[in-house]
């Protein structure tokens, strides 16, 4: 077994490698498209891009759980991996905005969101007592793909152009989905069920689960602002364009570790507690070092230190909800992500001025961690030390 759910956990690594890992560097587009294709647009515009990628990704989220439980990961990763490569490929020849609406904002994360469960859901039917560790694990190639892709960005297009960069991202993506879909199982077979729509709506009756989306909504919402401005914000303040390129690297790289051992020490403490951590840590970072950040040293700081928190915060949910229902009965809540045009629009009233947008973040966190504690406190019952 332990050699079995090794490469598991290996093969799935590929899964959110070429899923989250992707959506982790869509702060290098941010940056990209304001200064060539969409310069004639605002930042909140541009904004649009990125969020309508982590929304249709999250969107179908449910019906997607449906397809998995009746006929397992295979199809979904064949349909994913089909989506997610054309929406990079029409990528590479776009020249307007809906164009880059409907190829990177809706085409490609409709692959993402079926390869991104495909790869999650079987984790469940591997681990039931180390699954905070054994999603850490596996959701560390989300980290490791926004290392990468920002790299590759920032030496490719000099040489190569947009249009072969984005076709590189594609045939470097086939490739890892090609083994996925080769080597990926599920350990239990399909359960299939008739199509309900109470089953949909059923878990919003859970008073649980009411909490965790509630809860998530608010984090998710100041959570991917600093990974998607943090760029643009560092060479407002003079940051030279190949430096800058690397901060995504570092706050990605940052991410694996705040992935892997939040994940390890859930196990420990318990998942909702580590949640209400550092989700609290990550507003306190914002306010604390991106709010005043203005150097080249200090946006390295930040980028370190928001994405060893963001990775525990990313890590940690797929666990949390798999701790509320039944294994079998798990579907996950969309979640409206609408953070970067707020923030967006907030740079664009402030003329150009990014302070604000990290209040914004900052603050929204904080809402997201007091919301967490009451969460896990009626988790725990209302025991203050239970380990939740």
């Amino acid at each position: 077994m332990p050699q079995v759910t090794s490469s598991a956990l290996s093969f799935r690594f590929c899964c959110l490698f070429c899923s989250f890992g992707w959506l982790n560097c869509l702060g290098v587009f941010q940056s990209y498209y304001q200064t060539n294709q969409l310069s004639d647009h605002t930042p909140s515009i541009i904004a649009w891009i990125a969020s309508l990628d982590f929304f249709v990704m999250l969107l179908p989220g449910p019906m997607v759980g449906f397809v998995y439980d009746n006929h397992g990961p295979k199809y979904l990763l064949l349909f994913g991996t089909f989506f997610h490569l054309s929406g990079l490929m029409m990528a590479s020849v776009c020249t307007e905005y809906w164009q880059f609406i409907l190829a990177q904002g809706i085409c490609s994360p409709l692959g993402l969101n079926c390869i991104f469960q495909a790869g999650t859901s079987i984790i469940q039917t591997w681990f039931l007592k180390k699954r905070g560790i054994s999603y850490g694990i596996m959701v560390a190639g989300s980290g490791l793909g926004g290392i990468i892709f920002p790299i590759m960005t920032s030496h490719l297009i000099p040489r190569i152009g947009f249009v072969w960069t984005m076709r590189t991202f594609g045939f470097m993506i086939l490739g890892l989905m090609g083994i996925a879909i080769i080597t990926v199982r599920s350990r239990l077979p399909p359960k299939p069920r008739a199509f309900a729509l109470r089953v949909f709506l059923d878990p919003f009756k859970d008073s649980k689960c009411l909490l965790l989306t509630i809860s998530s909504f608010f984090f998710f919402l100041g959570l991917f602002i600093s990974i998607n401005f943090i760029e643009v914000q560092a060479l407002a303040n003079d940051m030279s364009i190949r430096l800058a390129g690397y901060l995504l690297a570092i706050l990605n790289t940052a991410g694996i570790l705040g992935i892997i051992i939040p994940g390890a020490l859930a196990d420990k403490v318990g998942k909702f507690n580590m949640q209400s951590l550092w989700c609290l840590v990550a507003g306190i970072i914002v306010l604390g070092f991106g709010l005043p950040a203005s150097s080249n040293a200090a946006f390295i700081t930040f980028a370190a230190f928001y994405g060893f928190a963001s990775g525990a915060l990313v890590s940690l949910p797929p666990a949390e909800i798999a701790h509320i229902p039944k294994v079998d009965q798990i579907d996950r809540p969309s979640r409206r992500l609408i953070g970067n045009p707020i923030a967006g629009a907030i740079v664009s009233q402030n003329h150009g001025k990014y302070w604000v947008l990290n209040v914004f973040s900052g603050v929204m966190l904080m809402a997201g961690a007091s919301m967490f504690v009451l969460t896990r406190t009626y988790m725990a019952e209302w025991r203050l030390l239970a380990k939740v």
